[in-house]
C-alpha cells in the first residue's frame, strides 16, 4: 500500500492538493500510488506560469517507461509557479512524490473538484493495482 499522507486532500485521477484549507495558493502533486503505478518517471511537462485552469482540466504530462499519463488540476485558478527541480529531474516524482516531487501551485479562483479525503482515497486505491 502507498504512502497516502493524512494532511492532503486527493483527486480520483491520483493528484494530492495541500493548502486548500489555508486560503489562496494550494501546491498539487501526484500520488505515491500514480508514480508507482507509472514506474519510472522519465519526462514531465507542466504549464507555463500565468496559465489559467479551471478544476479537472489536463494541464501537463508524466511520462514513464511504461506509458504517459495526463497531470489534472483539482482546482481551478492561475498557475503562479511551477517546480521545475521535476522537470528537470522527473525521478523526483518516484522518490518524493509529497515532497521534492511536487509539480505546480495554483492561486485558488473558483470552486475544487470533488476532493477525498486521505481515508477515502486508500479505500479508492486499495482495489486497484
Amino acid at each position: 500500500m502507498s504512502n497516502i499522507p493524512d494532511d492532503l486532500s486527493y483527486t480520483k485521477e491520483h493528484e494530492w492538493v495541500a493548502g486548500l484549507e489555508d486560503g489562496l495558493t494550494v501546491t498539487v502533486g501526484i500520488t505515491a500510488f500514480a508514480a508507482e503505478s507509472l514506474g519510472d518517471v522519465v519526462y514531465v511537462q507542466l504549464p507555463e506560469v500565468g496559465s489559467t485552469v479551471e478544476a479537472g482540466d489536463s494541464i501537463g504530462e508524466v511520462e514513464s517507461t511504461k506509458s504517459v499519463s495526463d497531470v489534472y488540476t483539482p482546482v481551478g485558478g492561475e498557475v503562479v509557479e511551477v517546480n521545475q527541480a521535476v522537470v528537470d529531474d522527473p525521478s523526483l516524482a518516484n522518490s518524493d512524490p509529497y515532497g521534492e516531487g511536487w509539480m505546480f501551485r495554483v492561486r485558488v479562483e473558483g470552486d475544487a473538484e470533488d476532493l477525498l479525503t486521505a481515508e477515502e482515497y486508500a479505500a479508492l486505491t486499495s482495489g486497484e493495482s
